[in-house]
């Protein structure tokens, strides 16, 4: 390797191997005060590594996702290896190492759901947003979930917004239950 080329530091090299890429909402001008704000929720924990996952539902809540510099520090701080804690957080659906939308829309897969008329919901929701499942909108306003049973299926077919339950769901009803997803927002409807 020549003196110009990059040598990946050892985090690097692991999250590279892992499959994780470098954070690409965070502009450097917000860099510090990332690093800032990871850094006071790993303070938060004692060196434990059984309060690793404790630590990414801070940091999922923080940042609306567990940003690689967070696996990084997390990595450092427990003296764990950052696949270990990649792993943990694919593994729960509750952590995404894609940032997420400040509006999240979830819509139950479950089988109730679907039965009850919850797939043409989810077109529906694509339809008013113009994402698909597992998408988030251009402008990062409104991310759009399919997951799968929420334990609400006497209410079904169910749409979660913002983590506001709506039950009993119809084609009619969702651009009143999307309205706070268009309110600023560049997502057509």
């Amino acid at each position: 390797m020549s003196d110009m080329q990059h040598q990946a530091s050892a985090p690097e090299a692991q999250a590279a191997a892992s499959g994780l890429r470098a954070s690409p909402s965070v502009a450097p001008a917000t860099a510090p005060d990332m690093r800032q704000r990871i850094d006071e929720i790993i303070a938060r924990y004692d060196r434990d590594p059984n309060h690793a996952l404790a630590a990414m539902q801070d940091m999922q809540d923080a940042f609306n996702y567990v940003p690689r510099e967070g696996l990084e520090a997390l990595s450092r701080y427990f003296a764990r290896p950052v696949g270990q804690l990649y792993a943990l957080t694919t593994f729960y659906k509750a952590l995404s190492l894609e940032p997420k939308g400040r509006h999240i829309v979830k819509i139950c897969a479950g089988t109730t759901c679907h039965i009850r008329g919850g797939e043409n919901i989810g077109a529906g929701v694509t339809r008013e947003l113009g994402i698909k499942p597992g998408e988030t909108s251009a402008d990062g306003e409104v991310s759009f979930e399919e997951v799968h049973c929420v334990g609400a299926c006497a209410l079904a077919p169910v749409v979660i917004v913002d983590d506001e339950l709506h039950g009993h769901v119809t084609l009619e009803q969702l651009p009143e239950i999307l309205a706070c997803c268009h309110a600023g927002s560049a997502v057509a409807s």
